[in-house]
């Protein structure tokens, strides 16, 4: 405890010290004032709270099950140690399920209030913002089992009848959002996934139903007018609109058979979060026969491209790419410090500076990341002239 007292940078150091204030100085949450109404008794605050984006985002994904947990302080620690300033948090995970016990009428409704990770919210975002963290809720918008079983008219149906299921026996719906909820609880972005039509084979695809889009709507259209909704919905709240894309979507001239086209998200979005796993693209992807052999190739080759298209087309969306720190079952190699420093290399070689690692376990080397930097004051005689 001591040595983190004096060595880093976060909960065992909040006060001001010699070189000035922390990178941010949010008020805890607890301390605004303000009458809360009935709706948010638990939780809500009467205003949002007011973030500085930092320059630059470097970024960690955390699960539910990891923030709820002790895990969250291990996280925690490894920010004030390193070059890591930001945690994407998911508040609603693919599963349906929430981060927390939610305000949201229609959560309560479906259930999705019975399987949250942490009641301890407030106190464990507290705790992030008195290190200086950014926090980003991650919310999975089109892939919601709970919601699909609990409002099956909003859902996507089979021309057979019934629900309409991926191969995973997941249940597809069209939009959720709890984005405004997640803001004024303390989340200073919001970052939205799977706003996408469901990558299925064309057949399977020809027996959905889906109900919010429109007749004779492309994929294109429906996912175009689907993230104007959101943003829309969200400018009230000030807060940064982020969203998760493919990372061949800069690439492919068209919907990649999902809805989702690169000019879309980047005309909409404050940020677009291109996810350029290596392990993902194809053999031969780039001209590589082994991909995810290659971190630093094809991080750099696809993200050349994902420039070249926003400069080519106009979009004003800052680029921060998700980057591999998994291991993609019994693929070779195994990623290691260093294929993810490899990848960190190619983004900030072309300009990129923000980024976000992925690992489902939220588990991350220590090794894979640069110290936090550390001001070392040159020290001066009595005369004025440095030692």
């Amino acid at each position: 405890m001591l040595w983190a007292a004096i060595s880093h940078r976060g909960l065992f150091a909040q006060g001001v010290g010699a070189d000035g204030p922390p990178r941010l100085t949010p008020i805890p949450v607890d301390q605004l004032p303000g009458k809360l109404t009935a709706q948010d008794l638990r939780y809500m605050q009467p205003e949002p709270l007011v973030f500085t984006t930092p320059r630059t985002v470097k970024a960690l994904y955390v699960n539910a099950w990891a923030f709820g947990s002790n895990k969250l302080w291990q996280l925690v620690r490894l920010a004030d140690s390193t070059e890591i300033n930001a945690l994407v948090v998911d508040v609603k995970d693919d599963t349906g399920c929430l981060l927390y016990p939610s305000q949201v009428r229609i959560a309560e409704e479906i259930g999705a209030n019975t399987c949250v990770r942490t009641k301890t919210i407030r106190a464990r975002l507290d705790t992030v913002l008195a290190h200086g963290i950014y926090p980003i809720a991650r919310i999975v918008v089109a892939k919601d089992p709970l919601l699909a079983e609990g409002k099956p008219l909003w859902s996507v149906q089979s021309t057979n009848g019934g629900l309409w299921r991926d191969r995973i026996d997941i249940a597809w719906v069209d939009a959720a959002q709890l984005a405004a909820e997640a803001v004024r609880l303390g989340f200073a972005e919001v970052q939205f996934d799977y706003v996408r039509f469901p990558d299925e084979p064309k057949e399977r695809l020809a027996t959905a139903i889906f109900a919010a889009r429109r007749p004779g709507e492309s994929q294109r259209s429906s996912i175009r007018r689907h993230i104007e909704l959101l943003r829309r919905r969200l400018e009230p709240t000030g807060a940064p609109v982020t969203f998760d894309i493919f990372g061949l979507t800069a690439s492919a001239e068209g919907d990649l058979g999902i809805g989702q086209v690169w000019e879309d998200f980047a005309g909409v979005g404050d940020v677009v979060l291109p996810m350029v796993y290596p392990s993902h693209y194809y053999p031969g992807a780039f001209g590589f026969a082994h991909p995810n052999a290659e971190p630093y190739r094809i991080v750099r080759a696809a993200l050349r491209e994902a420039i070249a298209r926003n400069l080519a087309t106009g979009g004003t969306a800052q680029i921060r790419p998700y980057l591999q720190a998994f291991t993609l079952g019994r693929r070779r190699p195994r990623y290691t410090p260093f294929e993810i420093r490899e990848q960190i290399r190619a983004a900030e070689e072309l300009g990129i500076r923000s980024w976000v690692l992925w690992n489902p376990r939220s588990v991350y080397p220590r090794d894979a990341l640069r110290p936090y930097p550390v001001v070392v004051r040159a020290a001066v005689a009595p005369s004025g002239e440095e030692q």
